[in-house]
């Protein structure tokens, strides 16, 4: 066994900068940091070869004084802190000290700073920890650092860097946190001596927003906030129309750090359920205050984790702003057709659209510089064409109606069939057409639309006046513009899949199955809640044999099956029986219904908790249930699919987040056909 032996300072250090500085990007937050702890309201970092050559970060925050300078790239040594017990109130985004030491231990540097009270500034040049005295030198108040050959006496670090590309874009994400946690601040990025971003000083935070994410993101977004005096919670969330393949665009500032945090990341994720497609993450700019006793910053070597003393309380505080917020948007799908750049194409030998100030390729329509009437490409498979209606940002409804809110009758059924009588839907497969259900409970005072306008409102909610009340809510759509308030001709069913309605404002195409679906999963939701939820026993109950794991899965969850109305039981080896299955799926296979049970309990979803289980079973069972695209609807089942759309607590999304309705204005109509 080898001696113990006392690592040098120059280890120590060396091993504290590969826990603190990972690339360039980590010099950069950190000398950021500092100059925002210095009070600098201007700052100016200047990049060289992806800052692999060069960073350099000039502020004109309170300076170092030249007595200081030295102690300031000593290892932990910090003006933040005093005592342990300041650790328990951190308010500054440095404080431990040993960030200038480690960087300056594996580059050479060259500070220079001046306080407001020196005549002069004070040069510091450090060349791999080795420290020269320091020498006066001309510059503004301030602090200016250049950092030079990161690693180059650690060749190990140096070999795991990407392309300067690669390393310029982690810098400008490091760049970006720091801009969006503190818009007051005048910005400068340059790279290679040309400039990347320039940012003015804000006190609006869309404008900041908008410099680095552009106006699809600036002109999605809604703000939210609350009045809770221990956890203060403003800034904006997405719409849900906007979304991404992962959450990097989450954005979270807790006391202007950035942080990340899984819980927060799950509310967030909890807000949106139900608005975004699978596999799709919202995007959101949140600043969170709190007092700094009541959270631990220093859980992390880069301060990127915290640790709450009431993690609970932040994740409820933060999942109800945004689902408060939700609830008073209105985030119906507005159609504006594409304005992407096509190709020229001349179908008959001229341009036969030429005079429309545009040019056409294959599978696409007219474009021009105002605006672009674009389809996409031709489906080679089919030989179809597809029209594109990429959705636009949602509206803000905080002052209308839409924010009011009645209750939902506890017995309004989503079972039984549409009009006169018990009112829910079912579809037998492939047959094209709805077939009405026996089980379930009746429907007293059927909600019909009135003939008579004064009689009523629109949707002839007197009819459900007097009648008990569920734990659901359901908006007031009185005065919401997108629905009309007097109806000229009636709905009609198009290709046997979208249901095509006028409203004042212009028309809403809508997806019969995806606003099937919606209604179905809220109405077996409140059932669920109630314990009301329907169950049919088999006359013969049925044997579906599976392989041993998904088996041992659905015994596992026999209970919480139960409760859904599907009733399982062993049969021996690896066979289960099916004794019973929801009301709702009576024409469904339930060997197919336990099928898909399988898949929910043994795909992606495997190690969900139990209520994120049973709303994803809710969704596959109003999924299977709902009526599908082909199906033909009778005049009286489409009108009673659109009645029930405005009890729905949010008709805009299908469970899965698929749009249900697509709105398109009467302007937008006007504009198109060259009106206006």
């Amino acid at each position: 066994m080898k001696p113990i032996r006392q690592l040098s300072a120059s280890i120590v250090n060396k091993i504290a900068a590969g826990e603190v500085i990972e690339r360039p990007a980590s010099v950069v937050k950190e000398l950021l940091e500092n100059s925002v702890d210095a009070g600098a309201t201007r700052i100016e970092l200047s990049l060289e070869n992806g800052g692999n050559d060069l960073i350099k970060i000039s502020d004109n925050g309170c300076g170092i004084p030249q007595d200081q300078l030295q102690l300031a790239v000593t290892p932990h040594a910090t003006s933040k802190i005093e005592d342990a017990d300041d650790l328990f109130q951190v308010g500054t985004f440095g404080f431990r000290g040993e960030a200038l030491a480690s960087i300056t231990e594996i580059s050479q540097a060259t500070i220079r700073s001046r306080p407001a009270t020196q005549e002069c500034g004070f040069e510091l040049v450090i060349n791999g920890g080795h420290r020269e005295e320091e020498q006066p030198c001309g510059c503004p108040t301030g602090t200016t650092i250049e950092i030079r050959q990161l690693f180059y006496n650690t060749p190990v670090r140096a070999k795991f860097l990407k392309s300067p590309q690669t390393e310029k874009g982690h810098i400008i994400e490091a760049f970006t946190r720091i801009a969006l946690a503190h818009p007051e601040i005048q910005l400068t990025l340059l790279h290679n001596e040309k400039p990347v971003y320039q940012l003015a000083p804000t006190t609006n935070w869309r404008e900041r927003i908008d410099a680095f994410f552009g106006p699809e993101i600036s002109d999605s977004l809604i703000p939210v906030a609350n009045d809770d005096p221990d956890i203060k919670i403003h800034g904006f969330v997405v719409d849900p129309s906007v979304s991404r393949a992962n959450n990097r665009m989450q954005y979270l500032f807790l006391n202007r750090r950035y942080i990340r945090d899984r819980s927060l990341q799950h509310a967030l994720t909890e807000a949106y359920r139900g608005l975004l497609m699978t596999g799709r993450f919202p995007v959101c700019f949140l600043r969170m205050e709190m007092s700094f006793a009541l959270v631990d910053v220093n859980v992390h070597p880069a301060k990127l984790e915290v640790r709450f003393q009431n993690g609970g309380q932040v994740y409820s505080q933060l999942l109800s702003t945004i689902r408060n917020r939700f609830l008073t948007t209105d985030l119906t799908a507005y159609a504006q057709l594409s304005k992407r750049p096509v190709q020229e194409f001349r179908p008959f030998g001229e341009s036969a659209l030429g005079h429309l100030g545009g040019t056409v390729e294959a599978g696409s329509a007219v474009a021009n510089s105002n605006d672009t009437f674009q389809l996409a490409p031709t489906d080679e498979a089919s030989h179809q064409t597809r029209l594109e209606f990429p959705a636009t940002p949602a509206r803000d409804w905080t002052n209308s109606p839409f924010g009011q809110t009645q209750s939902i009758p506890s017995d309004f059924s989503g079972r039984d069939r549409f009009s006169n009588g018990p009112v829910g839907f079912s579809s037998s497969p492939g047959s094209g057409s709805l077939s009405s259900s026996t089980h379930g409970d009746s429907f007293p005072a059927v909600h019909r639309m009135s003939a008579d306008p004064s009689s009523s409102d629109r949707f002839g909610n007197e009819d459900f006046r007097g009648l008990d009340q569920g734990p659901f809510e359901r908006r007031d759509f009185s005065h919401a513009s997108h629905s009309s308030t007097s109806r000229k001709l009636p709905a009609m069913q198009v290709h046997n899949t979208y249901i095509v309605q006028e409203t004042d404002e212009g028309m809403v195409v809508i997806d019969q199955h995806a606003l099937h679906e919606r209604i179905l999963y809220e109405q077996l939701k409140t059932k669920f809640q109630n314990g009301k939820l329907e169950s049919q026993r088999l006359l013969v109950p049925e044997p579906v044999s599976l392989p041993s794991a998904e088996s041992a899965a659905i015994l596992q969850e026999a209970e919480l099956l139960g409760q859904l109305g599907i009733q399982v039981e062993p049969f021996g080896g690896d066979t289960v029986l099916i004794t019973a299955y929801p009301a709702m799926l009576a024409n469904q296979n339930p060997a197919e219904i336990l099928g898909g049970v399988v898949d929910k309990l043994m795909g992606e979803n495997k190690n969900l908790g139990q209520e994120d289980l049973i709303d994803e079973l809710l969704h596959m069972i109003s999924c299977k249930a709902a009526i599908k695209a082909g199906d033909k609807l009778t005049s009286d089942e489409i009108t009673a699919l659109l009645e029930h759309r405005e009890n729905c607590q949010d008709a805009h999304h299908c469970p899965h987040g698929r749009p249900t309705s697509l709105v398109f204005s009467r302007e937008e109509l006007d504009r198109r056909f060259k009106r206006i």
